[in-house]
């Protein structure tokens, strides 16, 4: 039987474990198709789920990597074929299932989705969990009504992965982008992705007063915390936050003032469980609207040896934009 390379988060006695291990088809979960990775990506969970900073995996030991590309070799559904090109994202794959940091994953077919047409498996996982995460922030914040027309929207952690895309994305529609980040570094990046504003994150770092002076129309949060908290109390009547992150907490503390007294909505974002077909209509905006030009520019490709260290370093604050793992391409 032949062999295929692995990350494998293991715990001992001793604490958490990650390394490379030598897999073979039946150390694989259920499911009821084959992929052969070539591609995935490296997630801000993924780093969590590396370094055990959070209690990502729910299971060891556990294949990480939440987003995976590659070709079906076997498939028991009738949905797809050998030689079918699919992405995955999402559906608790590398937190409670074997996920794409590995030459190969068995899946269920209702978890996959057919690669785009305009996206090659590379570009799907630029994308990734942290593109699709944005892309279903604008989305919200479109259904809800808000148009560029009303003001400005500011995206957090506009450097990272979610942040990255979502200013691309965003200023794709016409919004004047203000991107808050703490590397300051990174301006004629975020500049050259479509941000019309750069500020400082500890803007939204002190205190939090109840209702603070209307700065912004609409925003895209992945920090939470006190950040999410100053923007709230920051943004215009009857404006909105997507909130999809937790990179600076969990905890909320705001009060109800914005939500009562100028109709603030906070948008609640879930990527992990999604329905399909709103993963394809979000896909489908993706290979429409992300310039690919942009994307290449917020995209950094490394080698599957690595993958380990990239998932420190996200976790870190060291990496810009989105990473591209070669698993097998």
């Amino acid at each position: 039987m032949s062999t295929f390379r692995a990350v494998v988060i293991d715990k001992t006695e001793a604490g958490q474990t990650c390394g490379f291990r030598e897999l073979t088809d039946s150390d694989l979960m259920d499911g009821d198709v084959t992929v052969r990775v070539t591609h995935s990506t490296v997630n801000y969970k993924d780093g969590l789920a590396i370094t055990g900073k959070a209690p990502i995996a729910r299971r060891f030991p556990l294949v990480p990597g939440i987003d995976l590309a590659g070709i079906v070799e076997s498939s028991e559904s009738p949905e797809f074929k050998p030689g079918d090109a699919v992405i995955l994202n999402g559906f608790g794959v590398g937190e409670g299932h074997f996920g794409g940091y590995a030459g190969r994953a068995r899946l269920k077919s209702e978890w996959l989705v057919r690669k785009p047409e305009g996206f090659t498996a590379a570009q799907c996982m630029a994308v990734g969990t942290a593109g699709f995460t944005a892309v279903l922030c604008v989305q919200a914040l479109e259904r809800f009504g808000l148009t560029p027309d009303r003001g400005p929207v500011v995206v957090t952690g506009a450097a990272g992965g979610v942040g990255s895309v979502a200013v691309a994305l965003l200023a794709k529609a016409g919004w004047h982008v203000v991107a808050s980040t703490g590397r300051p570094q990174e301006a004629e990046y975020l500049k050259g992705i479509g941000a019309a504003e750069i500020v400082d994150r500890a803007e939204f770092t002190g205190q939090v007063r109840p209702l603070a002076k209307e700065r912004f129309a609409a925003g895209v949060d992945s920090v939470g915390s006190t950040t999410l908290a100053n923007i709230l109390s920051m943004t215009k009547y009857h404006g909105a936050v997507a909130a999809c992150g937790l990179a600076g907490g969990m905890d909320l503390p705001a009060t109800v003032a914005p939500f009562i007294l100028r109709g603030v909505a906070l948008l609640g974002i879930d990527s992990v469980m999604s329905p399909r077909a709103e993963r394809i209509a979000a896909w489908d905006r993706l290979a429409k609207d992300l310039d690919k030009d942009q994307l290449a520019a917020m995209t950094t490709t490394i080698p599957f040896d690595a993958v380990i260290e990239a998932g420190r370093d996200i976790v870190q604050g060291k990496v810009r934009g989105r990473l591209v793992v070669e698993i097998g391409a």
